[in-house]
């Protein structure tokens, strides 16, 4: 009997995973780093070590640091969760070694589905279809080009030890082969330490379609059925539903069985999922295998009524899988959407801070799976997942009425966030008909209003107005005098609005150039607004944080900052010349010097956070007067880096 779980991950995974073996008696152990010390994952655990500084290296991906906590604690298992060392075979040597049982598969699957290349050469053994191509071992760059002729394009170039959109490029001819297969060797190189590719025939705009497979050590293996992955941005998946829209019962049939086949075929154990490719005819192809639990597992649990997280806990404890295949049901329509802190309006750039307010929609069929709070910060160390939204309905249409509805009513102030492109997405009438192939994002949706910045409407302008005229109590700061004209200056992204508010009881009339506009608010209370506005009552979610006001309105977010009190900008349509960090990092290259003339949008530095990096900009033509980063500094959010200011360069004199 195992009775004391350490979970290796952090965030919603963690917390996802703990709640489960708490309600099977577990203890549970968290492991953290020092930037996570106060994360909801700490904080549930019965037990926590800290295990290194934020940087991954040194703590999540620390296996040593991870076995000496579960030695401190008395724990007797390990879940890896997703990502960090999930799919590390080593890390699951290294537990059976330590007197571990790893909640997992054995290694050898691991490692075998850890190689693109082995492992479509043992789907192929196994009689699972898979997409032609080329899979020699190692091959040189003059092997590949040779196999391309004969395979033809358009063909995928991918990186056989990888995953996730790194080390993967889309060849449409020969002439563009030679440059993507460098590009390609060098991604996966430093994201995997190998630079092997494989070869395999474009499947142009598929279904990306996935089965949840189950093995235990008897040597009993089943389906759960599909999930439908297509709806991605650069190979990563934003939407996934259960079941598929565009499965038929007879192709489940077929996927399913490929799939117990591939689990079968490397000796599994534990959950698995087999992804497939599926063509516009239903012809799939074996993809690859992930060796772990998947971030989208919970649609699978909503439809099928099972707790994957058990089964996973029963298998590791040596008993046979909960239920057979022919007593595995599916009921009813789930979808599930990545809450991400990033800008889709400014190429999905991550963000990061304070989470000022979190509070997660409520209702029937709605399960958020979070692990952060209203006050936790977002940092630039991690994935900048927030949670994950899923719903459950008796048919998909009702799914995807209660997930918008979820979306919209979820408050979230202090960062930006893709919540608004996640209900678009939701509602798009190509994703409402089941439509939606990988190539939607790129082509249906690209055009879409939540990849622009907002506009912000005449109805939230009268809105902020309103919130900027209250007293620091919440509660509407206006009497029965007669009522008095006030000035409101509010700042929205570039934009600078001159208002007219004029309030007494209950009433707020706003005059925004010729146009008026009239607010009846009947209670603010618990950053709630109720109001009235041309006859419609509704209810706005709204906080303020110094001089920046939030406001939420039937799921449209909007950030203003009161400027009333601040001195007036000077004429002039460039920036400050004050250049601040868009969000915590580090800066890994500085290419200007004191001194030097720029133009508005040259690079100034370039700034490292969430694995990706950001081009710090100048904001206005002029000469750097200094440079307050250098690089390998670690910086935070509006910290200032750069000043820019007009005049003569102090290199060459010229005028700037």
């Amino acid at each position: 009997m195992l009775t004391k779980l350490l979970v290796a991950n952090r965030g919603e995974i963690a917390v996802r995973i703990m709640k489960t073996a708490r309600s099977l008696g577990y203890r549970t152990v968290a492991v953290y780093s020092e930037a996570d010390a106060r994360a909801l994952h700490v904080e549930m655990a019965d037990e926590a070590v800290c295990i290194g500084p934020a940087q991954v290296a040194e703590s999540y991906l620390n296996v040593a640091a991870i076995l000496d906590a579960a030695r401190r604690t008395g724990a007797d298992c390990v879940h890896p969760g997703y990502g960090f060392l999930s799919e590390n075979a080593g890390f699951a040597r290294a537990c059976k070694d330590a007197g571990l049982v790893f909640v997992g598969p054995p290694e050898s699957a691991i490692e075998l589905m850890g190689s693109k290349r082995r492992s479509k050469i043992a789907m192929q053994e196994a009689g699972v279809p898979v997409v032609p191509g080329f899979e020699g071992d190692n091959a040189t760059d003059e092997e590949l080009i040779e196999a391309a002729a004969n395979i033809g394009y358009p063909l995928m170039l991918k990186a056989s030890a990888g995953g996730g959109g790194r080390g993967m490029r889309l060849v449409e001819s020969e002439s563009e082969l030679a440059d993507n297969i460098k590009r390609a060797r060098s991604e996966a190189r430093q994201a995997f330490g190998d630079d092997e590719l494989i070869l395999e025939k474009a499947v142009i705009e598929p279904r990306h379609i996935e089965i949840q497979v189950f093995a235990d050590r008897h040597g009993h293996a089943v389906h759960l059925g599909e999930r439908d992955c297509s709806v991605q941005r650069r190979h990563q998946k934003v939407v996934e539903e259960a079941p598929s829209p565009f499965v038929t019962p007879e192709l489940r049939q077929s996927m399913g069985e490929a799939a117990v086949k591939a689990a079968l075929a490397c000796h599994y154990e534990g959950a698995g999922t087999v992804e497939f490719l599926v063509d516009k005819n239903r012809n799939f192809y074996f993809l690859e295998m992930n060796t772990r639990l998947q971030v989208e597992h919970p649609v699978t649990e909503l439809i099928t009524g099972q707790d994957l997280v058990a089964w996973q806990l029963a298998v590791a404890e040596g008993q046979v899988l909960p239920l057979s295949q022919d007593s595995i049901r599916l009921d009813g329509h789930a979808i599930e959407v990545r809450l991400y802190a990033e800008d889709p309006a400014n190429q999905f750039t991550p963000q990061t801070g304070e989470l000022l307010g979190f509070a997660p929609a409520e209702g029937d069929g709605i399960r958020f799976d979070s692990g952060v709070r209203a006050g936790d910060q977002v940092t630039p160390h991690y994935d900048p997942m927030l949670a994950k939204v899923i719903a459950w309905g008796k048919d998909r249409n009702e799914a995807r009425r209660r997930l918008i509805r979820a979306l919209e009513d979820t408050t979230i102030f202090g960062v930006t966030t893709n919540r608004w492109f996640l209900s678009r997405i939701v509602s798009h009438p190509t994703f409402g008909k089941g439509e939606a192939t990988t190539a939607f994002l790129s082509k249906e949706f690209r055009e879409d209003d939540s990849l622009s910045p907002l506009e912000i409407s005449e109805q939230e302008l009268a809105l902020a107005a309103t919130i900027a005229c209250q007293t620091d109590n919440g509660r509407a700061g206006w009497s029965n005098a007669p009522a008095t004209e006030t000035p409101v200056v509010l700042r929205y992204q570039d934009q600078t609005f001159e208002l007219m508010a004029r309030h007494s009881s209950e009433q707020m009339l706003v005059r925004m150039g010729e146009e008026n506009r009239e607010i009846t608010l009947r209670s603010a209370s618990s950053g709630v607004l109720c109001i009235i506005d041309r006859g419609v009552r509704q209810r706005c979610q709204y906080q303020r944080h110094g001089d920046d006001l939030y406001l939420q309105l039937l799921g449209r977010a909007v950030m203003v900052t009161d400027v009333t009190h601040q001195p007036a900008a000077g004429a002039t349509n460039s920036g400050s010349g004050r250049i601040q960090a868009a969000m915590d990092g580090a800066i890994i290259d500085v290419p200007v010097r004191a001194g030097q003339v720029v133009k508005q949008g040259d690079t100034l530095m370039v700034l490292e956070a969430m694995k990706m990096e950001h081009p710090v900009k100048a904001d206005r033509d002029g000469v750097i007067r200094d440079l307050f980063a250098g690089v390998g500094d670690q910086v935070k959010r509006n910290q200032l880096l750069a000043e820019v200011e007009a005049g003569q360069s102090a290199d060459t004199g010229t005028d700037s």
